[in-house]
This record gives structure tokens, sequence and C-alpha cells, in this order.
């Protein structure tokens, strides 16, 4: 058995590519009508098509459960904040905030009302956290990751 990726629902093929090229940089790198797939190895499959794969009438089926997230990690956060400001229509969960083991990130809702988690990546908080003056030992502590693999993003 080998894990292949994940697929969700698009309400609109056009506005979810196009969310996800201007606000997250991706592409579709497969298309295949009502299915297409993204830089990062995921997958959409429109409404209506995913509809009759699995045997439901379109309506039956619920988005925006808030019960997972599409997890994207970057090296330049505030960045990415800048672009989402200019995106009046982006609907956040959460704007920046630390969380308790220490990274920094946001949530907001794509198109189709799926969770897109956006956070600093470990090196870049690893790296932060060193130069607010915590050793490699108590960023260990803060985060739950283990003392090598800290060590290893402070080298990067």
């Amino acid at each position: 058995m080998k894990y292949c990726g994940s697929l969700y629902v698009a309400l609109n093929k056009e506005e979810t590519v196009k969310f996800y090229n201007e606000i997250l940089g991706l592409r579709v790198i497969q298309d295949f009508g009502t299915n297409f797939t993204m830089t990062g190895g995921f997958a959409f499959q429109t409404l209506e098509s995913w509809a009759g794969f699995i045997g439901m009438d379109s309506k039956d089926i619920k988005l925006g459960a808030c019960n997972g997230e599409l997890y994207f990690e970057t090296d330049d956060l505030d960045t990415v904040i800048k672009k989402l400001n200019k995106h009046k229509e982006i609907e956040y969960i959460h704007k920046k905030k630390v969380h308790n083991w220490g990274q920094v990130g946001l949530r907001i809702y794509d198109p189709n009302h799926h969770i897109i988690e956006i956070s600093e990546s470990m090196t870049c908080m690893c790296k932060r956290m060193h130069t607010m003056g915590m050793s490699a030992e108590e960023i260990a502590q803060k985060t739950g990751l283990s003392l090598k693999m800290v060590e290893r993003y402070l080298k990067k």
C-alpha cells in the first residue's frame, strides 16, 4: 500500500486555481477537467463530479466542517501576510499568532471553505528562537522537537 495524495471538493475550479496560484504560489500540474492536481500533490474534484463518484446529490455534500486543514510552511511569513492583505475577500480563522510550541502561523479559508494553515517553517522558528537567546536545548524543550532535529534546523 502506498499513500498517493489527498483530494478535496472544489465548488468553482477557476476560482480555486486562482486562489492557490495568487495566494500560495501553486500551479496546476495535472488537469483532467473535473479533477486537477496542484504542486504539492493534493488534488481537487469539482463538486458535481465528486457527487457522481460517491453516489450522492451535490446538495448533500457539506463543506466547511472545520475537521482538517491543508498545511503550508514558508520562510517568509511576513511577505505572505502582505500578499493576503491585498485580498480583501480572504476569510480568516485567525490572523498571525504564536502557538504554544512557539511556531508563528495563521489560518484562512480557501474559496471552498477548506482550512488553510500558513506557518513559518520549522527552520525559521528554531532560528528565531535561537536569535532571541534560547539554547538548542531550550528550543527542543519548548517545541517538542528532538535536540538533534533542532540542531539540524539551526545549521540550515
